[in-house]
């Protein structure tokens, strides 16, 4: 099953984000689970959260990804929503 991992960062935190990117990157990687992903930009077009696709078994797994997600871990994130997504095109 594919589930979209939406995520808002802390404002104020792109020096954290920035700090934990290569960590983020390297756990994006080993686990192997990540379909496509990639930040949100606002209107000065820094990045502000992500949008992280991931190819689990179930929730439960994606759950346990996102919780163990080194920006996660640092505490950037304002809010984490998982859904599940179907995708229809592209």
């Amino acid at each position: 099953m594919r589930i979209a991992v939406i995520t808002r960062d802390k404002p104020g935190h792109l020096h954290l984000r920035v700090e934990t990117r290569d960590a983020h990157l390297a756990y994006i990687k080993e686990t192997g689970i990540v379909e496509m992903a990639g930040p949100f930009l606002d209107d000065a077009e820094q990045m502000c959260g992500s949008l992280i696709v991931l190819e689990v078994e179930n929730m439960a797994a994606a759950q346990a990804w996102a919780e163990n997600d080194p920006y996660n871990k640092a505490g950037l994130f304002e809010s984490v929503t998982l859904s599940q997504w179907k995708k229809v095109i592209g």
